[in-house]
């Protein structure tokens, strides 16, 4: 068995589906993983893949020309997920695709297209609910940051719906799980970019920071509760824990 891995960027899988596709060693003798890889398989041969962007431009293009811009779609948001197979999952699914076309993403029979359906749906759903959960504080009243911490890498998704409603403000996103940033100047277009260690500890402390129109907020949050109606269960079943680390609202 061949075990193709890669770091986990989307042009890194695009690239590691390109090279394993090239090898011709046969889809039932290669796997694609995610590295790192934690233990190792016996009887495997190992092939490390670095992102190339020629190899992921003719990847990109295969899949929207020959496939479908939907099936496309589909995969990019199934690379975002956290789950640990998704790569090898993307390769399977695109294996039926370059053979079937663009039928392919109605084929709900198949293990290949549900499983991609599946990953899709979960980034997808996460996105939505950052966008209706995430909260921006203003420093200085000239720039916006919102911090999130999601399960899936949908920090662009997520960012995009922002950008399409705050076109003319300075603003930032940022993925405290992944030290990642989406800028966007004013009137500019967005961008995203890698955080060092020293710049995520400084704008971690903007979340701390405590002004009226924050302790306004909390206040209207309490008073329009319904004390004899409060279901915490509820409650936690539409907004689970783990969103809330950094909504204003829910802040000691």
């Amino acid at each position: 068995m061949y075990i193709y891995t890669c770091q986990q960027t989307f042009e890194a899988m695009m690239t590691c589906i390109y090279d394993a596709w090239a090898s011709r060693k046969g889809h039932k003798n290669i796997r694609l993983e995610l590295e790192p890889i934690e233990q190792p398989e016996l009887f495997c041969e190992y092939v490390h893949i670095d992102a190339d962007p020629e190899k992921v431009k003719k990847v990109v293009r295969s899949v929207q020309t020959k496939i479908s811009w939907k099936a496309f779609g589909q995969i990019y948001r199934a690379a975002m997920s956290c789950e640990p197979d998704r790569l090898d999952a993307i390769y399977r699914f695109l294996i039926l695709g370059f053979t079937c076309g663009g039928q392919v993403t109605r084929m709900l029979t198949e293990t290949s297209v549900m499983r991609i359906l599946e990953l899709s749906r979960k980034v997808s759903n996460e996105a939505h609910y950052f966008r209706e959960f995430a909260r921006f504080s203003s420093v200085d009243g000239k720039i916006y940051i919102s911090h999130i911490e999601p399960k899936c890498n949908i920090l662009e998704l997520t960012a995009r719906h922002f950008a399409d409603r705050m076109p003319s403000e300075y603003w930032i996103m940022i993925d405290d799980a992944r030290n990642l940033a989406a800028v966007h100047p004013k009137d500019e277009g967005l961008y995203l970019t890698t955080l060092s260690a020293k710049e995520m500890k400084k704008l971690q402390e903007v979340e701390k920071q405590k002004d009226l129109y924050t302790e306004l907020w909390k206040e209207f949050f309490q008073s329009i509760g319904i004390e004899a109606r409060k279901n915490p269960t509820c409650q936690r079943n539409m907004m689970p824990l783990w969103y809330r680390k950094h909504m204003t609202e829910f802040q000691p």
